[in-house]
């Protein structure tokens, strides 16, 4: 089977600036922590591998905030739960092979240091690599947007030398203070792509992965997306089953298949771009709300954009609401769509009618086929690919149906994670 190179940077920073478009709070938030982490474990002089680990955690740690809330309270306010978005964010990370050890990592970066005892937690060892990403990611945390960094680092060295010894490790609060003494440091720090700067250095390695290892990472993702609302708990699961079968059906190798899969796990990667109360509102959304939404598969593109190995994946992927007529979003592509980005229009619209919502059931047959050909008729989706899908209706929708039962009990055993 084929393998893929693809650069673990750039895979990472897909994830984390994803996550960072939720708020302009958060621009770089990631990338900030990664940087200041890596200069900490330099500083500490450990072991290369190590400075890696803590790179690596550190670019995706806060993956388990699924909810624009969530976020923005673990930076305004570090609230009690801190730990059930690390337990979780370790949960979903150490499904991935090449992510599994940072997963431990990430585990415990809101782990207090409290005069020692925080070098286990629940009877489990705490990796000091958490320590430092704690640290480094409250230092991030209390920089003020648009002051300048220089004359702030005073105040935050005053804040994090405050809590050496009850939340932070008396010895990385003096490892900041000894790399604050050079400007260049904070001033990276508030650059765009901080993170850029350290992998230039060599750090990150070129993973070379088979395309059932980018499934497994797609699967990843699409719990990031997907579990951010109840409402749309099991989409992709319901679009990614849909979109691979129909590709059999119509006859696309086995690794055309998977690259299918793949493309519908990242379909709506750009919803960790929308606002919460838009993805959860159970009425009409108001013009600006539904433009914010439609902007989605514009992000979706973009964040998948720079790996470029997945560029075919990517337009199947994201041109899942251009219309054959030229009238879809937001590229506005007509005719030359291609047979991939054909059927994954044809899988979301399907899955979006018929599953069921908290706030309405999905279409019958009869209903779904009048939406679909109706679709057809104003030239918006493909009359081929739609006669495939109703030709076979009640296979794929028993599949579409148990993908979408298995993706709603992974995401209650998620939501218990603690």
């Amino acid at each position: 089977m084929d393998k893929i190179r693809i650069n673990l940077f750039d895979l990472l920073t897909c994830i984390s600036n994803s996550e960072d478009l939720i708020s302009k709070q958060l621009s770089y938030h990631h990338q900030r922590v990664a940087y200041l982490a890596f200069r900490l474990s330099q500083q500490l002089n450990l072991p290369v591998e190590t400075q890696h680990d803590v790179f690596i955690a550190s670019l995706v740690h806060d993956i388990g905030a699924l909810s624009y809330k969530e976020k923005l309270d673990l930076i305004e306010s570090h609230p009690v739960y801190a730990n059930s978005h690390a337990f979780r964010g370790a949960k979903l990370l150490e499904e991935f092979k090449p992510l599994k050890k940072p997963a431990g990592i990430v585990k415990f970066h809101h782990i207090p240091w409290d005069n020692g005892n925080g070098r286990t937690y629940q009877g489990a060892d705490v990796p000091p690599a958490s320590h430092i990403i704690h640290l480094a990611d409250q230092a991030c945390i209390v920089i003020r947007p648009g002051g300048n960094i220089i004359s702030q680092i005073p105040d935050i060295l005053s804040k994090m030398r405050r809590k050496a010894g009850s939340v932070f490790k008396p010895d990385l609060v003096e490892a900041l203070v000894e790399i604050s003494k050079k400007e260049y440091i904070w001033l990276d720090l508030v650059s765009p792509d901080p993170a850029k700067l350290i992998s230039n250095e060599g750090l990150i390695d070129i993973l070379t992965l088979d395309i059932d290892d980018i499934v497994d990472l797609a699967l990843v993702f699409s719990k990031v997306i997907d579990f951010r609302s109840r409402f749309t708990a099991s989409h992709s699961a319901g679009v990614a089953k849909t979109a691979q079968r129909l590709a059999q059906l119509i006859g696309f190798s086995p690794y055309e298949c998977k690259m299918m899969l793949i493309a519908g796990y990242l379909h709506d990667l750009g919803k960790i771009a929308i606002n919460d109360e838009i993805l959860e509102k159970p009425s009409k959304l108001n013009v600006d709300e539904y433009n914010e939404m439609r902007a989605h598969t514009y992000y979706t593109y973009r964040l998948l954009e720079p790996i470029t190995q997945l560029r075919t994946i990517n337009t199947w992927a994201s041109f899942h609401h251009e219309r054959l007529d030229g009238t879809g979003y937001p590229f506005h592509i007509a005719g030359n769509l291609s047979l991939g980005s054909r059927i994954m229009a044809v899988a979301d619209i399907f899955t979006a009618i018929t599953e069921n919502r908290p706030y309405r059931d999905g279409m019958d047959f009869d209903a779904a086929k009048k939406v679909l050909n109706n679709m057809v008729a104003d030239n918006a989706i493909d009359g081929n690919v739609v006669s495939v899908l109703l030709g076979n209706y009640q296979e794929i929708n028993s599949i579409r149906e148990n993908a979408q039962i298995e993706a709603v009990v992974k995401y209650n055993k998620f939501m218990q994670i603690a």
